[in-house]
């Protein structure tokens, strides 16, 4: 059992305070608020001297099983290894619920353990394995002394751990355990201790032995891939009854544990390359996925039938049965998600995968001798691969600006000058402090060359809690050389910003009539110049047209938006088919689209098939190619298509079908 939180003495340490331009400030008591520094120039940790490894954080076991699949079953299929974090020993109320049985007396500790048995169960068949195979499990030292369960098991090469910190889900009935950690400096909890675990001594965390903890365990592993939770989830009001239970935070498409643990991830990573840019070492190359929670029941459902029925494959092993013989005393996994559960359940969390930040990564653009140049978002800052031949990419450059969200906006000027824009997590400091996200801006010197300073751009929101619901930023650049910049908005509709071709720029204002619309906005000119902007609505995807008063309302679409000359791709909520303005545009699939348009090609469609592989429709072939990517980017010229994928060991790779 967890013994109660307590008030302990603050320590006494003086703060600095850190300005919204110097990054991502997250305090700690030794020293000075660490801050990463948006000035480029840092040297990058080389993809070539390192394994491709992913590395995930969930608030509860099953976290990553409904929320992050099928990412992560991708990543382990093609080999990578798995490092999985669960920061609540997942105990809830104690009781293991056996449908049509009567219920038993609360044993938190037995449901915790159950729930750690079926997530081993699941991760077992994740690797070809029987469900009830034995794992390796011992305790895991971590700092400052305290102590985790580390369960290992390897097969065929690929290797998988679960490791278990087990702060407490809940101290009273409606007490939010790990919330209340992130918001008060001066709280204290005690882990939970789980049966049948090797770990047999509660440990004490605060506010800074977590983070610390946290980052500690980055340093350790040194992922390439990092899977969160939404650090910053929709506002979302619903009367209590439902909220309750939906288990779902006061104004918020979320569970307040995704949310906390989500941003103590996101303030351990920026310590840990904050931490590498003080000590001088090379900034620690990773890039960051995170993943929408509760927010799937609120909206249209994503996943095809085909990816569907392998993700909720996934839970049916975790979920268990009372009759199984798994070995555990304390039970064979979560009763209440087996069987066909996932798929009944009304909540249909399982029904979608949803990134926070969407959007197509890296950015691309040619330099005037006609190599491409790769721009994206590497140990939470900007950088630059260039192409030295054909095919053949660079180390990353430093181009600063972060800590910044996973995915950049792009522009390219008339004389070839590129425009990178992102969003920045300013402030990040928890227990009260700032907690602020901004539109920052890069902007080229001179085409194929060097950058100016990184320069904000502000919000469209006044006031941090709505600021923090800004979406990924889409660019365009007019004829009339006027860029149009578009974010989602804490209403969940659409705001703007232009920049004239003097360089200047004119307030945010929202988009007319944008209702409620979803992140990942698809923007493209027609063939007469004018901008076009969609958006995958609550009811509709939106569609405005520079100059036209109002949006137009297309079909419904179950994700985010592709468009290419003015026209719109999207798929129909739950389908794989891919219909664009004239029916079908073959490319069966799921997750995001990319669309571009040239006169010798026509229209290029890059999508992800069903088997997750990087797929191609131009001049009516389908294309694929083996294998996984963590992002793909396509550019038109002169040599064809051209796809950019960015691997899972933070390195690009080429592919001219």
């Amino acid at each position: 059992m967890h013994t109660p939180p307590r008030r302990r003495t603050v320590l006494a340490a003086a703060l600095a305070v850190t300005s919204a331009s110097a990054g991502c400030s997250v305090p700690e008591p030794r020293r000075a608020a660490p801050t990463a520094d948006p000035a480029p120039g840092k040297p990058i940790a080389s993809a070539r001297s390192r394994r491709a490894l992913l590395m995930q954080f969930s608030a509860h076991p099953d976290d990553d099983l409904y929320f992050m699949n099928p990412d992560t079953q991708r990543l382990l299929d093609a080999g990578v290894p798995l490092v999985s974090v669960y920061v609540t020993a997942g105990e809830h109320t104690g009781r293991n619920r056996i449908a049509g049985m009567p219920e038993t007396p609360p044993d938190r500790a037995a449901y915790s353990s159950a729930r750690h048995q079926g997530l081993r169960q699941s991760y077992a068949v994740a690797l070809g394995l029987p469900a009830f195979t034995p794992w390796r499990r011992e305790v895991l030292t971590l700092s400052g002394g305290r102590r985790a369960e580390s369960d290992v098991l390897t097969h065929g090469g690929r290797r998988i751990e679960l490791v278990f910190l087990n702060l407490p889900m809940h101290t009273t009935r409606r007490y939010m355990a790990v919330p209340a950690l992130w918001r008060d400096r001066a709280l204290e909890l005690r882990t939970h201790l789980s049966a049948d675990s090797p770990v047999t001594r509660s440990d004490p965390y605060d506010y800074d032995r977590l983070v610390e903890v946290l980052t500690g365990l980055l340093r350790r592993h040194r992922p390439t891939v990092v899977h969160t939770l939404d650090p910053d989830p929709d506002i979302q009001h619903s009367d209590e009854a439902t909220r309750g239970r939906d288990s779902e935070q006061p104004g918020y498409s979320d569970h307040g544990d995704h949310t906390a643990v989500a941003s103590f991830t996101w303030a351990a990573l920026c310590r840990w390359v904050s931490d590498a840019v003080r000590d001088g070492e090379p900034i620690p190359a990773f890039t960051t996925s995170a993943f929408r929670g509760y927010y799937n029941r609120h909206w249209p459902k994503n996943l095809p039938p085909r990816v569907l029925a392998e993700k909720a494959a996934r839970l049916v092993p975790y979920g268990g049965d009372p009759s199984w013989r798994c070995g555990n005393p304390s039970g064979c996994g979560d009763y209440g998600v087996g069987g066909d559960r996932p798929l009944t359940n009304r909540k249909g969390w399982v029904r979608s995968t949803h990134h926070r930040w969407p959007g197509p990564a890296p950015a691309l653009a040619a330099a005037p001798d006609g190599r491409l140049a790769a721009y994206g978002v590497l140990g939470l800052r900007a950088v630059r691969w260039r192409e030295t031949a054909p095919g053949v990419w660079s180390e990353p450059v430093d181009l600063g600006g972060g800590p910044l969200a996973p995915v950049l906006g792009s522009a390219v000027l008339d004389d070839g000058r590129v425009l990178l824009l992102g969003v920045r997590f300013a402030a990040l400091d928890g227990h009260g402090g700032a907690n602020r996200r901004e539109v920052v801006l890069l902007e080229q010197r001179s085409p194929g060359g060097g950058f100016l300073a990184w320069r904000g751009l502000g919000s469209p929101e006044r006031g941090d809690d709505r600021g923090r619901r800004i979406g990924s930023p889409v660019a365009v650049t007019a004829p009339d050389g006027r860029v149009h910049l578009f974010v989602r908005n804490a209403d969940q509709g659409v705001s703007t910003r232009v920049r004239a071709a003097d360089g200047s720029w004119s307030p945010w204002r929202p988009l007319p009539g944008g209702g409620e619309v979803q992140d990942g906005l698809a923007v493209s000119l027609d063939a007469s110049g004018r901008v076009h902007v969609y958006a995958a609505g609550r009811e509709s995807v939106r569609h405005w047209v520079d100059g036209v008063p109002g949006p137009a309302r297309l079909p419904l679409s179950g994700s985010t938006v592709a468009s290419a000359g003015g026209e719109l791709y999207h798929r129909a909520p739950a389908a794989a088919r891919l219909d664009g303005p004239h029916g079908d545009a073959g490319l069966d699939g799921y997750g995001a689209v990319v669309a571009a348009r040239s006169p010798e090609l026509g229209t290029v469609l890059l999508g992800t098939d069903g088997r997750g592989r990087p797929a191609l429709r131009a001049g009516g072939r389908l294309r694929t190619r083996g294998g996984t990517a963590v992002a793909t980017a396509l550019r038109l010229d002169a040599r064809g298509a051209t796809v950019v994928g960015l691997g899972a060991d933070g390195h690009p790779w080429s592919w001219r079908p």
